[in-house]
């Protein structure tokens, strides 16, 4: 099965945005995909139920991707603290206990989470200890900002730490005419002063809610390396 947590260096990177991407490439590739989102801050109420906004983004994309949540949380507020507003203990077992049967009826699941690494969502529990009790590779979302070497390095050091297996890291929104040095180099760098490796590098859009989910996936084809974020060979790449 392929599996992966898709985390990020710090809040508005565009997890979601690539999980979507990846979710729709596997999808087209074959593959029976699921997004799961363990956590949901800023939860929406409609017709009586929760729905995740995050989630509905993916449907948008590809409506035949299934989704799930387990925390649907009202407040948009930190994990931990939009579930005690709501009288609620988020149980990383509970979490686990979906995800195990999540993957039994899917070739590819990708966890999506809630804010970066260090994230709280519990009394002692951040979001890689729920990586950590999913026992899956995490793939890094970053966003090129003056920032962005220093929140990368950090994320990596800590995942590290925590004895978490490092897939890659991909960046969002680059932007390709920009002559800051600073961001140019961003690549070159979080790769000398870590071991993590680039797995790809996603163009700016200019408004990612309306992009064309054939455009979306051909830049994840184009700009991702597909093989190396979920560890496979994939024969109906080396055919386009």
């Amino acid at each position: 099965m392929l599996n992966i947590f898709i985390t990020g260096s710090d809040i508005n990177v565009g997890k979601t945005f690539i999980t979507a991407g990846l979710a729709a490439t596997m999808q087209s590739l074959g593959y029976l995909t699921c997004v799961y989102k363990p956590i949901q801050t800023g939860a929406l109420g409609k017709d009586g139920f929760m729905q995740s906004p995050d989630l509905l983004f993916v449907k948008n994309i590809d409506p035949y991707i299934k989704t799930y949540s387990t925390y649907l949380l009202k407040e948009a507020l930190i994990p931990v603290i939009a579930a005690e507003n709501e009288g609620i203990n988020i149980n990383k077992n509970a979490v686990k206990k979906d995800y195990e049967a999540i993957i039994q009826e899917h070739d590819c699941t990708i966890v999506e989470s809630t804010g970066g690494i260090m994230t709280p969502v519990g009394k002692n529990l951040l979001i890689s200890d729920v990586i950590k009790t999913l026992d899956l590779p995490a793939v890094i979302v970053i966003k090129p900002t003056s920032g962005t070497i220093n929140q990368t390095l950090l994320t990596i050091n800590h995942a590290r730490t925590k004895g978490l297996k490092v897939r890659g890291v991909i960046i969002n929104d680059y932007p390709e005419s920009s002559s800051d040095v600073n961001l140019k180099t961003i690549p070159r760098l979080v790769e000398e002063y870590s071991d993590a490796k680039i797995l790809g590098v996603v163009r700016h859009f200019d408004d990612t809610k309306k992009i064309n989910p054939n455009d979306l996936i051909t830049d994840i084809l184009n700009g991702i390396d597909i093989e190396s974020v979920f560890n496979v060979k994939i024969a109906k790449l080396d055919l386009e």
